[in-house]
């Protein structure tokens, strides 16, 4: 699910401030601790030959966050394809992969365990 700005229900509006928001945007229950992190990656970068040996060969950890710059494409298990872009808010299930189409710059907010397992896995991939 991706969301521009834009397109985020306005529930304040008043001189000076403007809030928007979308309920019903994922459900984090039962994950624990989350993580912030930030991400830069390159033109063509494409996590899916890291993910190998993943359950289903793809990250399972859920995400949720936000495109400063660029566009990246995910694909998620039933292979269907989502794009997202500069200015979008995205929840990602678990069960995608990303590849960036272009430089791109953006922040997730996702459950500690589960990603650092990711992360780690994509690490010894990295290593050989």
């Amino acid at each position: 699910m991706r969301m521009n700005k834009n397109d985020i229900p306005v529930k304040i509006d008043i001189p000076g401030a403007k809030a928007r928001q979308q309920v019903d945007f994922g459900d984090a229950t039962g994950y624990g601790k989350i993580s912030g992190e930030y991400f830069s990656l390159g033109a063509g970068a494409d996590i899916e030959p890291l993910l190998k040996g993943l359950e289903g060969d793809l990250c399972q950890c859920p995400h949720w966050g936000h495109i400063l710059e660029g566009q990246l494409t995910v694909t998620y298990a039933d292979d269907s394809k989502e794009i997202v872009k500069t200015g979008d808010m995205f929840y990602w299930p678990p069960g995608h992969t990303v590849r960036a189409d272009n430089d791109t710059e953006l922040v997730l907010f996702s459950p500690q365990h589960e990603h650092s397992m990711v992360m780690d896995h994509m690490l010894k991939k990295l290593n050989g």
